[in-house]
């Protein structure tokens, strides 16, 4: 059936007004649309069948409909009902319900949960049940109609409803033209609705990353002028918007999005300050070259680090720090170790990098003074350090922005390479070169046999 144009309410703007706008409701049927049963996790399907069974209305709903529409595979299916978390859980022995800010119904199915929301209202029925601090939605568990719920969604992609029992996709904002236009637009009052929650902000970047969608211009609009509310988010919850961001596999494009729309600061404040006082574009190239091998990294399926996102994310405010500290007179091992500790205690004031990750990100940085030794018992600690192996990665990112440490790359992969009575007679045979470039006399000296082999990781 023809589509029409959608219509745009007023009422929208106001997302905790007590008047309940009608939509537009458009019906997709089956064969307009490229959702098949097929792509849809078998276990989600049981929940959909089964609330419909009993009764309740039940829906396939937001980034699993938004994605297979895009022909993507989405990772999680969440269903959307009019049924009551407690009367899912009644449905369900093997559901349990969980939340307090929002009330939701896990169904569990092994290692696959699907989740299931009730329908939620677009208004406060004075229960108490909805709570907003400055501006904020702290609090939403008042139930109400299918309608309700895709109004009070953030963008019009996330708001479109799988119907298992005809098929066809329910749209009430426009979003199904907007997925098919590649386009991210908010539902409501762009600013309004950034105020109330402002991580919609890195949510706006990170999917128009990930679905390779525009912002529509008056959802991007306001982003850079309210980009400071960031400081308002729980730092926990910032740090997992950025492993969101940066390990999804679109890490290259999310960066690129912070830079455009003016969220950079809002997140790493000392490094956007560093890269744009780096004139010559060094830092930046480095921090791109690591993002795309993490991006190649997730593409194919190997491990990720967090600790070497943020040692990559944070290296330029780490080199700017250390840089102001040995111009202070700091001998450089000093000045590494201040500089570290300092990145890192600021950065915990915006993002909450737990330590597990922050310790592990400090000794990368600063093994990287190490690979400029050649002394025997340096080397041989150097490669069995646990973080070697990281470390040396690092090294050779740091090569895509400077061309100064190749001969330091080409020693240590060869090093890891080598056994320990092979390593000790090349580091021997590289100080007899040095000491007759120089012109000392060589010095014969005992070796000790040293067993075992060196180790990398």
């Amino acid at each position: 059936m023809p589509l029409g144009n959608p219509a745009t309410p007023t009422g929208i703007a106001n997302i905790n007004s007590t008047v309940t706008t009608p939509f537009t409701l458009h019906v997709i049927p089956r064969d307009q649309h490229t959702i098949s049963r097929k792509d849809i996790s078998p276990n989600a399907l049981r929940v959909l069948y089964r609330l419909r069974e009993a009764g309740f209305g039940a829906y396939l709903v937001g980034g699993a409909v938004r994605d297979l529409l895009v022909g993507g595979r989405p990772k999680d299916f969440d269903v959307a009902t009019d049924a009551t978390p407690e009367q899912v859980k009644q449905l369900f022995r093997n559901c349990r319900l969980i939340g307090r800010r929002f009330r939701l119904a896990h169904v569990v199915f092994g290692r696959e949960i699907i989740e299931v929301a009730t329908f939620r209202a677009n208004s406060d029925d004075g229960s108490g049940d909805r709570e907003v601090e400055n501006g904020m939605l702290v609090r939403d568990n008042v139930y109400g109609s299918i309608e309700d719920d895709a109004v009070r969604r953030d963008f019009t992609c996330n708001a479109l409803y799988y119907a298992i029992e005809d098929f066809s996709v329910r749209d009430y904002t426009g979003g199904f033209e907007d997925v098919m236009a590649r386009r991210m637009r908010l539902i409501g009052d762009p600013e309004q609705r950034y105020r109330e929650d402002p991580v919609r902000m890195l949510r706006a970047v990170r999917l128009a990353a990930k679905l390779g969608f525009d912002i529509d211009p008056p959802t991007a609009e306001p982003i850079p002028r309210l980009a400071n509310l960031l400081s308002e988010a729980a730092p926990a919850r910032l740090f997992e918007e950025v492993l969101k961001l940066f390990l999804s596999g679109h890490g290259e494009a999310s960066f690129l999005g912070l830079e455009r729309y003016g969220l950079l600061p809002a997140l790493f404040p000392e490094s956007a300050a560093a890269l744009k006082s780096n004139r010559s574009g060094a830092l930046r190239s480095m921090l791109i070259e690591g993002l795309r091998s993490t991006d190649a990294r997730v593409a194919n399926e190997e491990p990720v680090s967090p600790s070497f996102l943020f040692a990559l994310l944070l290296w330029p405010a780490f080199c700017r720090s250390l840089i102001t500290l040995q111009r202070q007179g700091l001998a450089l091992e000093e000045a590494q170790r201040r500089a570290a500790d300092r990145v890192t205690l600021h950065q915990l004031s915006t993002i909450a990098l737990p330590r597990r990750f922050s310790l592990p990100m400090q000794e990368i940085w600063l093994l990287q003074s190490r690979f400029s030794s050649r002394q025997r018992k340096r080397v041989f600690r150097t490669l069995s350090h646990p973080r070697f192996r990281a470390a040396f990665d690092f090294l050779v990112l740091r090569q895509s922005a400077s061309a100064e440490h190749a001969e330091d790359i080409a020693f240590w992969r060869e090093a890891q390479l080598q056994n320990g009575q092979e390593l000790e007679s090349s580091l021997d045979a590289l100080q007899a070169d040095e000491q007759e470039e120089d012109g000392a006399p060589r010095r014969r000296r005992r070796r000790r046999r040293r067993t075992g082999t060196a180790s990398s990781e």
